[in-house]
Parts: structure tokens; sequence; C-alpha cells
């Protein structure tokens, strides 16, 4: 982490431009803009305006930002839904933001990407014991978001 400190915004004005900048960089969720917002040295009222311009122009977007995160955890890091909701969650992001943008990752797509990742999982253990096996398996898939039914599913129908 950067342990230089952060330059304070004086102006109102000044906080929006480097906001913007902030915003058009990546999707952001408001919580962290917020965060960064204050960590300028701004004062409430200001924040709050700047996150009304940021929404009005929108530079700030929720509902996209929800949906860029779910898609990209899922396609960059294999994540499972319940990973994805807890780190929407973390992030602030309503409860029904979060539900739209789980809808968004295609069904066989997380089929595919879960049976994928328990296949190299199986590949790289030494058990032999097929309960102990199956057991492992199925937590290893649970850490990385996976609802345990579904992988139950996968675990009885294919050949792990």
């Amino acid at each position: 982490m950067d342990t230089t400190p952060t330059r304070k915004v004086s102006t109102e004005t000044e906080g929006l431009a480097k906001a913007e900048h902030y915003c058009a960089y990546q999707e952001r969720a408001q919580q962290e803009v917020r965060d960064k917002l204050y960590e300028w040295g701004l004062w409430p009222d200001a924040v709050e305006n700047i996150i009304c311009k940021l929404i009005e122009t929108n530079f700030l977007n929720e509902e996209r930002f929800a949906a860029a995160y779910a898609q990209g955890k899922f396609n960059q890091k294999a994540w499972g839904r319940n990973k994805i909701k807890q780190g929407l969650k973390f992030k602030r992001v309503s409860e029904k933001l979060i539900k739209k943008a789980l809808q968004k990752i295609d069904g066989d797509d997380y089929l595919q990407t879960l049976t994928r990742i328990l296949e190299k999982k199986a590949a790289l253990m030494k058990e032999k014991d097929e309960f102990k096996r199956h057991y492992k398996l199925k937590q290893y898939a649970m850490s990385r978001g996976y609802e345990s039914d579904l992988i139950a599913d996968v675990l009885k129908t294919s050949e792990i």
C-alpha cells in the first residue's frame, strides 16, 4: 500500500475534477468514491454534492459497477455467486443491484467454470478415498463461492 500522504483537495471544483478522473479510470462503487473524497480532505457537504454530480453526469453508476464487478470476478478469477455477492456487499452495493448483477452471469458458463475448477483441483489431488476426495473438492469449490447443492450435482454427474 502506498504510504505517501495524499495531497489534500482544497475546493469542491477541484475535488469533482479529481473524482471524475478517478471514476473514468475504472468503474467504482459509491462508497469507494465517498471514502476517497474524505481521504482527500473534503467536508461532508462537498462530498455529497460531488457524489450527486458524478451520478448526474453518469461518471458514477452503481448498477453498472455491480454488473462489471460480478462479470469481472467471474471471468477473471472464476469466483462463484456467493463470493461475488459477499464482495459487492463489502462495497455496500444494494441487495437489489447485487441480485440484478448476479443474474447477468450465464448459467451454462457458470456450470462449465465450476466443472473446470473441480477437474483442475481433482487432477492435483493425491487423495484415494472417494468420500474424502469429494469432501475436499466440495470445500474447495465452496471457498471459491459456489453453492453446495450445485457442487454436489456436478460431482455426482461428472467423472471427477
